[in-house]
């Protein structure tokens, strides 16, 4: 597993204690992932990047690097919701199928550490990034950098797709980052 990270500037100051997100765009080959943390009106992105498996390594080596990888990110930045890229139904149904394998390590990790994990359509995430449910991997680069007041985009894609998708969890009306003085298991124990 190779991992590749960067951590960009900031978009606004925030309160002492904001929640934390981690964003993921599923993939077997790069599974792109952003942390950002969010203080319900700021958003500020700690870290993004990508996990890379050997396109030679069997399927099953290849979900147990993503597992460990998205495991390794869990334990460090200790997020208070995960954010996933659900399935776009390729027109190669195997390609779908090897997408849910990496999904379901990345869902694994998330419940084994008893994190509240939310689900977006790619064209629900693009909606709420761009306007448009259609917007291609440039727009949502140039939309992430605008959004988080970065000088340059995210890179590679995968990794501005995965900041995307924390982003979408930030922005949905739903979301209610945790509030000063609840224990972190509350915030664990919440879908």
């Amino acid at each position: 597993m190779t991992r590749a990270a960067t951590r960009p500037g900031v978009m606004a100051s925030v309160s002492a204690r904001p929640s934390l997100v981690l964003g993921i765009d599923p993939g077997t080959a790069v599974t792109g992932y952003g942390v950002v943390s969010y203080d319900g009106r700021t958003a500020t992105l700690l870290e993004c990047g990508v996990i890379r498996t050997p396109a030679a390594d069997p399927l099953p080596s290849r979900l147990h690097n993503i597992h460990a990888g998205i495991a390794e990110l869990i334990e460090r930045h200790r997020p208070d919701t995960v954010a996933v890229e659900d399935v776009f139904y390729a027109r190669n149904v195997r390609t779908t199928i090897v997408l849910g394998h990496a999904r379901g390590v990345i869902l694994l990790a998330a419940a084994q550490a008893a994190l509240p994990i939310r689900e977006y359509p790619p064209a629900e995430i693009k909606k709420a990034i761009t306007g448009t449910g259609a917007a291609t991997k440039q727009q949502m680069q140039f939309m992430v950098a605008k959004l988080l007041r970065l000088k340059t985009a995210p890179q590679p894609a995968d990794a501005a797709d995965g900041v995307a998708a924390a982003l979408c969890a930030c922005l949905a009306p739903t979301f209610d980052p945790p509030r000063l003085g609840r224990s972190p298991s509350d915030s664990r124990t919440r879908l």
